[in-house]
């Protein structure tokens, strides 16, 4: 699977992309009806993104942009967006009703996601303190330092492979509102190298006393995340567990079921995943009596085994 469509909404908005220099701007939709999304792909190619988040700045009215969508800026495989934080800190003022931003809204055909050059996030968030939703996309040279945001509800990072400091930077944050969180883990061949007690902080929960959505996917490791969250604490107060897009295969769906109950869920999405039938089966025997909704869907996740008897299994996201 490889990331084929732009975001269709962010904070509940539908995203809208802001015209080229030479289209009209007279007919723009009200400042604060959409998620507007500014990306250098649709613009003439001389255009970098700070020239054309210039113009956006200059067409709108951005005291009522309640969310950004920051598209590709040129370059993506070799340069990192240091020109577009930079140009979003130095307009912070202009932009008070911001309450969501997403950096790197690309799909393949502008940069595949482990390609995208990121940097340290944290910045954005320092200077927004009433950002609600942040979402990032690419993990190479991806940064979260620690900090304390106390509005942040949503919190998403879509990588192939999510660097170990980003996961312990997002464990020793102090996130009192957050409600839902979003970690693509990825894979070592494209920077995952996190482990099991990198998560340690977030299973605990104690930093998190609002959270209700945990979203732990993507990941070569599964079966050892779905043993650790098995006794995680967090897991008592959540509605919404993910641990989808995986290499789930029954040693860590068996663990998940050995560990506390999991019947107080809303949702169990566990879909690209390498489960049994009999297991697959066991899941739902387990938990939809309850009124949890399950999805097992196996999606497009199939196995490819040579000819001495190796089994190769993938995570949804990877190149």
């Amino acid at each position: 699977m490889t990331i084929g469509d732009h975001l269709s909404s962010l904070y509940r908005l539908p995203s809208h992309t802001f015209p080229g220099p030479d289209a009209p701007t007279d007919k723009l939709p009200e400042p604060d009806a959409v998620a507007w999304r500014i990306s250098s792909e649709v613009y003439d190619s001389n255009e970098d993104w700070p020239d054309a988040f210039a113009r956006f700045c200059a067409a709108v009215d951005t005291t009522r942009v309640r969310a950004v969508i920051v598209g590709a800026w040129q370059e993506a495989y070799d340069s990192d967006p240091h020109a577009v934080i930079a140009a979003l800190l130095a307009a912070r003022d202009r932009f008070p009703a911001l309450r969501a931003l997403f950096l790197g809204d690309m799909v393949m055909e502008a940069c595949e996601i482990s390609w995208i050059n990121q940097t340290d996030v944290g910045p954005l968030l320092a200077a927004f303190p009433q950002l609600e939703e942040f979402g990032v996309r690419g993990g190479s040279g991806l940064g979260f330092t620690a900090l304390e945001h106390t509005a942040l509800r949503r919190l998403v990072v879509e990588t192939g492979g999510l660097p170990a400091e980003v996961v312990r930077g997002i464990g020793a944050s102090d996130l009192p509102a957050l409600e839902h969180l979003d970690l693509w883990l990825g894979t070592p061949d494209y920077g995952g190298n996190s482990e099991v007690a990198d998560l340690e902080p977030i299973l605990s929960g104690a930093r998190l006393p609002r959270l209700r959505h945990l979203a732990l996917r993507n990941s070569e490791m599964q079966d050892a995340v779905a043993a650790a969250v098995a006794a995680a604490p967090v897991v008592d107060r959540l509605e919404v567990l993910d641990l989808s897009m995986g290499v789930l295969t029954d040693e860590g769906a068996v663990a998940l079921l050995g560990g506390q109950p999991l019947t107080h869920l809303k949702k169990l999405d566990l879909h690209h995943h390498y489960l049994s039938k009999p297991v697959e089966e066991r899941v739902r025997e387990t938990l939809e009596p309850a009124g949890v909704e399950v999805d097992l869907d196996r999606d497009d996740a199939e196995e490819d085994t040579e000819d001495d008897g190796t089994v190769w299994r993938y995570v949804a996201v990877g190149e």
